[in-house]
């Protein structure tokens, strides 16, 4: 399992990132315009590594058509549309600590949709986690805050879509190949937002865009969109939903971090304390800390 934790970890790192990305590719790109662009992007390198190692686009049935259509609506689109607008009135650091509640949602979704049992790990990673989102919540309320109420809700949208989008996957039963995933997700992405994109393009100046939009365009496209979905669905077919999503929560930490290094955000205390404990909350539910150390260390103290 060690190899699927690093893909979700690293798929998570960079999903955090998109928040930054996001917010400097908005600054001079319209919302619909950019992210039809960044799809069209992403569809472009995976179909030809897909037909080339795979033969083409897999045969599946209407239901997984289905779930498919309806992951791409949420993870592609709505999410998407709620986030990068909702970073139009707050800023990354605080929306990458709203994100923070997807374990929660993911946690429950888990729990109601596929039957996922919450071992006793599982629970204490779970506190652990919210722990490290009250802190960041109380050190975010104390710097930038939240701010206004129109961003914290499109940001919460997101965080729903975007946890709809992570379990969904399990609804589909073809084995389908995280390279198949990839393309079809990011296919289905670019018809979402193409209608509302083809309009931005007719009435934006494109000569106006600033070179770092362009920039964060492609990395959107290639890192966020393709990358990040490989490693995210080579992970989560072998884990379960709510083991999964802890993994998020190394989301926010990312995006908290990424906002002071890069847009030169205020950092505080309590943001490092918030991290330290989303990590160990994400070593608890993988075992790597709840097994070498609750397992073995406490049980032999209890013996002796």
């Amino acid at each position: 399992m060690l190899k699927e934790y690093i893909n979700l970890s690293l798929a998570m790192f960079i999903v955090g990132s998109s928040v930054v990305a996001g917010k400097i590719m908005v600054e001079s790109l319209p919302v619909f315009l950019s992210s039809a662009m960044r799809f069209a992007l992403a569809s472009l390198v995976m179909l030809p590594i897909l037909f080339f190692k795979e033969g083409g686009l897999p045969r599946l049935s209407r239901l997984s058509c289905g779930v498919l259509v309806l992951q791409s609506f949420c993870g592609s689109f709505l999410f998407t549309v709620c986030l990068l607008y909702g970073l139009k009135y707050i800023s990354p650091a605080s929306a990458g600590i709203i994100t923070s509640t997807t374990p929660a949602f993911m946690g429950v979704l888990g729990w109601g949709l596929f039957k996922d049992k919450l071992s006793g790990l599982t629970i204490a990673g779970i506190c652990f986690s919210i722990a490290g989102v009250m802190v960041l919540s109380t050190g975010a309320s104390g710097g930038s805050g939240v701010g206004n109420m129109y961003g914290f809700l499109l940001v919460l949208g997101a965080v729903l879509a975007e946890s709809l989008f992570l379990v969904l996957r399990k609804w589909v039963k073809e084995p389908l190949s995280p390279l198949a995933v990839t393309t079809l997700i990011s296919l289905l992405g670019f018809f979402w937002f193409l209608p509302s994109g083809v309009y931005e393009f007719m009435t934006t100046d494109l000569n106006i865009v600033q070179e770092q939009s362009w920039l964060a365009l492609v990395y959107y496209g290639l890192v966020v969109t393709a990358l990040a979905y490989l490693l995210w669905f080579a992970g989560i077919i072998h884990v379960q939903a709510s083991i999964a999503g802890i993994f998020t929560g190394i989301m926010p930490v990312t995006a908290v971090c990424l906002s002071s290094l890069v847009l030169g955000e205020e950092l505080h205390w309590t943001h490092l304390a918030g991290c330290i404990l989303v990590f160990i909350g994400i070593l608890l539910i993988s075992g790597i800390l709840g097994k070498c150390f609750l397992k073995n260390y406490i049980i032999k103290k209890i013996e002796i």
